[in-house]
């Protein structure tokens, strides 16, 4: 698996080079292609620079089965995404599907409009015009200089926000902080344990220390703000397929690392296969479910502030720790019988991630850099208290935080940090949730780390808005660019025009009952398919 890597160093030859465009568009996300397809279709010049080897980020990376809340919420280029989808498919529509066509879809769009992807590139600076709050490059490991009149960081990252010197942050606020109900610490009993695990090496022995990945530090007050994230994973797709390939051991396993597992199977737990949801071609996307399952939990919060290399190290603990898992899964014999030999019957599809042996190349990072701009997006906007007045796309997702640590509560392991809150309608995101502060840079939007509290974020995070953000963002910058104004000065109006052009969904009749409405994981209206139809394959 030469290629399983986030980060990919450059020659020890920089090359120093100079690329030249009206908008530089940053990450590997799908908001970073829809930014840069709706700057083409603007007219603009665009140069889209890839913190990676691949394109498409998790809509590409192994996340087939879409969270969407509502789909009614969709329109726009992210809308004309599922479209293409589908008729690979031979459907109108498709919401469930193969990682390989997801990839090969995005590569075919950005191919009609003559957009080549500069991949493996890791900006290391910005460049400022004398004087002003304008970025005027962007300045990567290899020597690539990009020079622009605007700019969007659609990266999970939020680098390019940070090199620029915009405030952010990570981790949790209070709940004091926004007077929410639903931030900071947590203890829920969703993905939690339903049965009393002991957390000592020896059972019943404290002097023994603890399990690996349970926090030692006592849980912290109910509410509470920390710099803690919420955890990390990879979406598998698996198979059951006569040509799929069997889970990998990895270097370093350490299989004390799943005792903890290990003792809660033991203890009767029995909902190892509740997240194997069923995509195109009998594979699944399979992601975390339960107590202990694909998450790493405690693993991610060193990542966003992280160097290249740092995060490159992070990303090899949470592949060593999910192959791992799947290995002890199918391996060990703590294992009972039954669930052994059922997960033996699941492998990685061998059409899928073939440069990284059947395992995903994105790593789900669910949070990283947070904008503290001219808005921040809280529970209240979800909940409809707030209703932004300039709404760019709306949210329609749960409130949906994965669990951020694993503690001792009376002398027993409890996850915590794990929210789930639903029912709600779609609700504006406001287009200054994209800006920064203006003294800090007045060309530059955020269409994916964009300002939001840390609960707020779990409903804004998924794909689907990602890529309606990123067109939105390139709307903003053609006007700023067609007006020669700070992204700050853009007129609603003239954007709110555009957005409707360009089909974008941005309000929400008063009218309909949240049970029409609500934000609920979506359900086909038809039984799916799982054989592949078309030319899935090629």
């Amino acid at each position: 698996m030469s290629e399983l890597h986030y980060y990919f160093p450059p020659s020890s030859e920089r090359i120093a080079r100079v690329v030249r465009a009206e908008v530089c568009v940053y990450g590997t996300s799908a908001a970073g292609i829809t930014a840069a397809i709706q700057t083409r279709m603007s007219g603009h010049t665009v140069a889209l620079v890839v913190n990676g080897a691949r394109i498409g980020g998790l809509t590409a990376g192994g996340l087939g089965n879409t969270d969407i809340g509502n789909k009614r919420a969709i329109g726009g280029l992210a809308r004309e995404f599922y479209r293409r989808v589908g008729a690979h498919y031979g459907v109108g529509e498709e919401w469930r599907f193969e990682p390989k066509v997801a990839e090969h879809t995005f590569q075919a769009w950005l191919q009609e409009f003559g957009i080549t992807p500069l991949l493996r590139e890791y900006p290391t600076a910005v460049g400022r015009e004398p004087g002003r709050g304008r970025l005027q490059e962007l300045r990567c490991e290899s020597g690539l200089v990009i020079r622009a009149r605007q700019f969007i960081d659609a990266s999970y990252e939020g680098d390019l926000m940070a090199l620029a010197g915009v405030s952010n942050i990570v981790g949790r606020e209070s709940n004091a902080t926004f007077a929410e109900s639903l931030n900071g610490v947590q203890m829920h009993a969703t993905h939690q344990f339903e049965a009393r695990v002991d957390p000592y090496v020896r059972a019943g022995d404290p002097a023994s220390g603890l399990l690996s990945g349970i926090n030692p530090e006592p849980l912290a007050p109910i509410g509470s703000g920390d710099a803690k994230v919420q955890a990390y994973n990879f979406r598998m797709c698996l198979t059951q397929a006569a040509d799929r390939l069997p889970f990998p051991k990895p270097a370093g396993y350490r299989p004390e690392e799943y005792e903890l597992l290990a003792r809660y199977l033991q203890a009767g737990w029995d909902e190892l296969f509740k997240k194997f949801d069923p995509i195109r071609g009998k594979k699944t996307d399979t992601n975390n479910h339960g107590a202990v399952s694909t998450d790493f939990i405690g693993g991610s919060w060193r990542f966003p502030a992280a160097t290249w290399p740092e995060r490159e190290e992070i990303f090899q603990e949470h592949v060593r720790w999910q192959q791992g898992l799947m290995w002890f899964l199918t391996n060990d014999a703590r294992v009972p019988d039954k669930w052994r030999m059922a997960m033996s019957s699941w492998g990685l599809a061998a059409d899928e991630f073939v440069a990284t042996g059947g395992w995903p190349h994105q790593l789900y990072i669910r949070e990283a850099r947070r904008l503290q701009g001219d808005y921040i997006i809280t529970e209240h906007d979800c909940l409809g208290r707030t209703v932004a007045p300039d709404g760019v796309g709306l949210g329609a997702y749960a409130m949906d935080s994965h669990n951020c640590q694993r503690v001792l509560v009376d002398g027993f392991v409890r996850n915590e940090g794990d929210v789930q809150v639903s029912g709600f309608k779609p609700y504006p995101i406001s287009y200054r949730a994209m800006t920064p502060r203006r003294r800090e840079a007045e060309n530059l939007l955020v269409p994916v780390c964009l300002g939001a509290s840390h609960i707020a974020y779990g409903s804004v995070r998924m794909e689907p808005f990602f890529m309606i953000l990123g067109q939105s963002a390139a709307l903003a910058a053609h006007l700023a660019l067609q007006h020669d104004i700070a992204v700050q000065d853009v007129a609603y109006p003239d954007l709110r025009r555009l957005l409707d052009a360009g089909n974008q969904v941005v309000g929400w009749p008063p009218g309909e009952s949240e049970n029409e409405t609500g934000a609920i994981l979506y359900e086909p209206e038809a039984p799916l398919p799982l054989e592949s139809t078309g030319d899935a394959g090629r």
